[in-house]
């Protein structure tokens, strides 16, 4: 007996035996097996299914979310431009008042030394005319001591008027 060849008598068992075991897997064994991958490829196929479907709602998801993204950054530079269009007008608004009132002010401080400068002008000149009756009072009475050259003082003063009132 040789270790790599076996006898012809073992051969015929070992067929026999595998023969019976065969036919016992293929009638009882087989289906069972067959049918359990069956199910589990069907399973499979309805998974990846599954999947697949959820693949495109995950892409539409994700589309109708970039577009409400898209629609959100739209709406803030809308919302962003308005904004700073309200800012600008707002800022010339107030640099229009504050002109306004800067102008206003400046027109009332123009009238208030207007009026001080002519009341400081009316006071001078009130001044001088007392300075120039009081001066001329005295010349007079200095000069006017005499009869004649008080007529004389008279008849120029009357020239003087009437010349200014013919230029008149």
């Amino acid at each position: 007996m040789s270790l790599l060849l076996p006898d012809s008598g073992l051969l015929f068992w070992m067929f026999l035996s595998f023969g019976i075991v065969f036919v016992v897997l293929s009638k009882y064994g087989f289906p069972i097996i067959t049918k359990m991958v069956e199910s589990r490829k069907s399973y499979i196929d309805q998974s990846m299914k599954v999947a697949q479907e959820a693949n495109v709602q995950l892409a539409k998801l994700k589309e109708e979310g970039d577009a409400l993204i898209a629609a959100a950054n739209k709406e803030q530079g809308r919302i962003l431009r308005e904004a700073t269009q309200e800012r600008d007008k707002i800022i010339a608004d107030a640099r229009h008042q504050a002109e306004a009132v800067a102008q206003k002010e400046l027109e009332e401080v123009r009238k208030q030394i207007q009026q001080e400068k002519e009341e400081a002008i009316h006071d001078i000149r009130r001044q001088v005319a007392m300075l120039s009756v009081d001066i001329a009072e005295k010349i007079l009475r200095k000069n006017l001591e005499s009869k004649d050259s008080q007529m004389g003082m008279i008849d120029r003063m009357l020239d003087e008027v009437l010349t200014s009132s013919k230029k008149n």
